[in-house]
């Protein structure tokens, strides 16, 4: 059994909800993001994405476009952020990790290599935007046989058809993008999720997780009662980039607000 399917298991239990907040790894810069994600540990947060920054992020918008320009600035690769999930893993084994980008630059390491990396320093999710399940037989199954979750996104217009066939090549989790546009955009029509859930829900049996427009802890509460796991990131990166200057007041900021979600989530 993967960590997520444990974490969901685990959470199932006690009637309580995942909160996965996302970072681009290597923003603002390298030295940053392993501490942060121990502090977001501690804030509460079940799951951790994070990103893989590309220089083409065309699922994102100007908030997360901006943290992997900055991140690819200071020579953040593939490989550089596998050696960040490395040293997460020396103090923290249990908090599973997602890493979630594009293919380019899973392509240019190469699948089997690249499975083998993620299987050795503790990955536990892959969330590729730009792979769709009919062109990731190979990846897939790469991923599965190292107990590695291959996740994949959902929109407001997927089909039951659609929803089925994410669903067999994935495990973990689903993502449902909650907002037709990119991260950040848009307000949260949660009466729009609602239903598109109750679809979701009957064509798979697995955990879904709802990203995009997820701003503040009122939200975060209201998603929760929808889905098994809120996803959070435009919102946290924001705050780094309002503090390029003074990363640890970012820090705190990130904490403050995570640490709110998850009251107003388990209230």
């Amino acid at each position: 059994m993967s960590r997520l399917t444990a974490k969901f298991e685990e959470l199932a239990k006690t009637g309580r909800k995942a909160l996965i907040p996302f970072i681009t790894a290597g923003d603002p810069e390298p030295g940053f993001t392993v501490p942060m994600m121990h502090a977001m540990v501690e804030a509460g947060v079940d799951i951790i994405e994070l990103g893989v920054p590309f220089s083409d992020p065309m699922a994102d918008g100007p908030v997360i476009q901006k943290a992997s320009e900055r991140a690819l600035a200071h020579h953040m690769s593939l490989r550089k952020v596998l050696m960040l999930v490395a040293e997460f893993r020396r103090k923290d084994e249990q908090t599973p990790v997602v890493l979630m980008g594009y293919l380019n630059p899973i392509e240019a390491m190469g699948y089997e290599d690249f499975a083998n990396a993620a299987q050795r320093v503790g990955v536990d999710g892959v969330l590729t935007v730009d792979l769709p399940p009919e062109e990731a037989v190979e990846c897939v199954g790469l991923l599965k046989s190292r107990d590695i979750d291959p996740i994949f996104l959902l929109a407001p217009n997927s089909s039951e058809e659609r929803i089925r066939l994410m669903s067999e090549a994935g495990s973990g989790y689903l993502y449902y993008v909650s907002l037709k546009g990119v991260t950040g955009a848009g307000h949260l029509d949660t009466a729009n999720v609602k239903e598109k859930l109750d679809v979701i829900r009957a064509n798979t049996g697995l955990p879904v997780g709802i990203g995009f427009g997820v701003k503040d802890a009122q939200t975060a509460k209201t998603v929760s009662s929808i889905g098994d796991g809120v996803v959070v990131g435009s919102t946290l990166i924001s705050k780094i980039e309002a503090h390029l200057d003074d990363p640890t007041q970012a820090k705190t900021e990130i904490v403050e607000l995570l640490k709110s979600m998850r009251q107003a989530m388990d209230s």
